[in-house]
């Protein structure tokens, strides 16, 4: 089956941040990893840069160069991404039935399957990964949200919704949409594990 993921795709999921000094403005992609004499603000609903030096005399909105230097320090320890989210099952074979030959995903055999005291598979997303672990679920499967977004899940970026709508129809699986709108669907796995896909 093809996937719907293309692993070896690298998307720049970077907010877009406006930036304007006294000479100029610009529409870059923002690397909160990278920059850290810049915090992300929410300003009229859209990325702002938070920091306007003032060059005469050494601050930013009030906060010294030597201050904000001081409080990135004690929080840079080298974030780099997601690099997996690991969900729970009951029984492995039914979750790969699910992610496998439903979703499309495939099996990173890199990964020490067998070196763990149970039984599990990783999973590529992208560059990223999904770790199922066949392991006692201590969450309830029943009474949880109908809706995926309103209870714990982890998001999937894709190209195309409406593709992904399809298949999940075919395959009889219950989805709901974005309540907001945003070209978004939330399913869940066979152990009630909530999905959210969203396109960019």
């Amino acid at each position: 089956m093809a996937s719907i993921f293309r692993p070896s795709v690298s998307l720049d999921l970077r907010p877009k941040v406006n930036c304007t000094n006294h000479h100029h403005s610009r529409t870059e992609r923002f690397d909160f990893g990278k920059n850290k004499n810049l915090r992300k603000d929410r300003l009229n609903g859209r990325w702002s840069c938070g920091l306007k030096a003032n060059q005469a005399q050494g601050s930013a909105e009030g906060i010294s160069v030597v201050q904000e230097k001081e409080v990135n320090n004690q929080t840079d320890y080298g974030v780099v991404g997601v690099h997996h989210v690991g969900l729970l099952c009951e029984n492995l074979e039914r979750s790969l039935e699910f992610y496998q030959n439903i979703l499309g995903l495939e099996i990173n055999e890199a990964r020490p399957h067998d070196k763990l005291p149970y039984r599990g598979a990783w999973l590529w997303v992208g560059s990223e990964m999904i770790h199922l672990m066949e392991l006692p679920n201590p969450d309830p499967l029943t009474g949880r949200p109908q809706h995926g977004g309103r209870d714990r899940h982890a998001c999937i970026a894709i190209r195309d919704v409406s593709n992904l709508k399809q298949i999940l129809d075919k395959a009889g699986i219950e989805y709901t949409m974005s309540r907001s709108g945003r070209p978004a669907i939330f399913t869940r796995d066979p152990d009630a594990n909530a999905l959210e896909f969203t396109q960019v």
